[in-house]
């Protein structure tokens, strides 16, 4: 209960609220990361490395609801605890296609998230460097020469990014003169351009001396740019997750292979040192790592990702590029369980009443129960089976003094309330081999 105990009242409401919607909860993941120790060693001696000026890329593998998602926003709250920034982009066809940076790029601006600030966080860091840009410019220089060094500072530290991505530093300096002269809305408008985003004015454009849109190639320039800010802001890098990249199986396969192409791009440029300060993670299904219509179909691509699973699992190697998720064992599900309803009785007036109705043994059985519905398949239950802890079971044993699910709940799953990855586990619990042939229905 300790661990349970040591949450904030809100982050506790936010883990709750998640699970009960059946999402994973954006903090307070460490408290749930069940399975996870073997890992957490490597992961911090490659984020200090990162913060160091290194910079590392870390594929994660695993099956449909194997916990992907909740192991990278587990290695992303761990980084902010850390003073990492961190950003997550979910890879689509339509919306962020991998082989359009520009795109990829604008969306790790809007998902940026700090310590202090859970998404669109680009602003502030901004500021941020803009004062400690002034604080050094201050000690360097004489009282009225503050504005005179801050400019020399800003073109210092950004030298580098200039080569590659001039706009972003004259951008960066338009924005700060008209912040100090109160022209607000033409600063957000070069915010925005310098996140990314089309269609900005183009008055504010022609003020900055920059033009045009971010392309594919800028956007790694403008990414290096971001890399600098967020270092001389003092935080320790930047974590970016790119989920849900086994997607690239399913489009076009012009498009897949322009997209494994941008990938084997952006590991080539973290070897090559350009963006230090940058732990960049993928997640994917083996099938994306193995199949034909994945990584296999790039050789290059494929050879930095190969990775040798063939030994027991207990010997896998967290240092690998390429690391595993086995999903959840029926012990390891009921002790995910009761790790939540702690978290849920902390907070309650009830919490006595909640411990001892929704005791270890009944999490089990739910536990159990829920495998069953999906076909015995432990590792894809831990969606359905805490929303339904939470959502039918908690909620109820909490709000009604005389209901006990043991005699009051009967557990129903619905079609229409399961991911296609759970459907598709039920559908073939259904076909399990019959026992005997006195089993067989016969339609006469």
């Amino acid at each position: 209960m300790s661990a349970a105990g040591s949450i904030s009242p809100r982050r506790r409401k936010e883990i709750v609220g998640a699970l009960r919607r059946g999402t994973v909860p954006q903090q307070g993941l460490d408290v749930m990361a069940v399975g996870l120790g073997r890992f957490e060693a490597a992961i911090d001696e490659e984020l200090e490395a990162v913060r160091q000026g290194g910079a590392q890329f870390k594929a994660i593998r695993g099956e449909y609801g194997s916990g992907k998602t909740f192991f990278s926003r587990w290695l992303t709250e761990r980084a902010k605890n850390l003073n990492f920034a961190t950003a997550e982009v979910q890879i689509s066809e339509t919306e962020t296609p991998l082989y359009k940076l520009e795109k990829v790029y604008r969306r790790i601006v809007e998902s940026l998230s700090t310590r202090s600030t859970s998404s669109g966080a680009f602003g502030d860091v901004i500021n941020e460097w803009f004062y400690f840009l002034g604080q050094d410019a201050e000690a360097a220089g004489k009282p009225g020469e503050v504005d005179q060094r801050t400019d020399e500072l800003l073109e210092k530290r950004l030298a580098a990014v200039s080569k590659e991505a001039p706009s972003f530093a004259m951008a960066l300096r338009a924005y700060r003169q008209m912040s100090a002269r109160g022209m607000h809305a033409e600063a957000d408008a070069l915010l925005a351009w310098l996140g990314g985003q089309p269609n900005v004015a183009a008055s504010a454009r022609r003020a900055a001396g920059v033009r045009g849109e971010l392309d594919h190639f800028g956007a790694l320039g403008f990414l290096q740019g971001l890399l600098t800010v967020l270092r001389d802001a003092d935080y320790a890098g930047l974590v970016i997750v790119l989920d849900e990249v086994e997607t690239l199986q399913r489009m076009r396969s012009d498009v897949r292979e322009k997209s494994l192409n941008a990938l084997r791009q952006l590991m080539d440029e973290i070897d090559a040192g350009r963006f230090p300060g940058l732990y960049l993670v993928m997640t994917g299904t083996p099938a994306f790592y193995d199949g034909q219509q994945g990584v296999q179909r790039l050789a290059p691509l494929a050879q930095r990702l190969q990775t040798d699973f063939s030994t027991d699992a207990r010997f896998d190697n967290p240092r690998a590029t390429q690391i595993r998720l086995h999903g959840f064992t029926p012990s390891s599900l009921v002790e995910l369980g009761s790790r939540v309803r702690d978290i849920y009785a902390v907070g309650s007036e009830n919490l006595d009443r909640i411990e001892a109705v929704v005791d270890d043994a009944y999490v089990a059985d739910l536990a159990t129960a829920i495998g069953g519905e999906l076909g015995g398949k432990t590792g894809v239950a831990p969606r359905l089976f805490l929303k339904k802890l939470v959502a039918d079971v908690l909620d109820r044993v909490d709000q009604f003094p005389d209901f006990d699910p043991r005699n009051d709940y009967s557990l129903t799953v619905g079609a229409q309330e399961m991911t296609d990855v759970e459907r598709e586990a039920r559908s073939l619990g259904d076909r399990r081999p019959a026992a005997s042939v006195d089993d067989i229905d016969l339609d006469l």
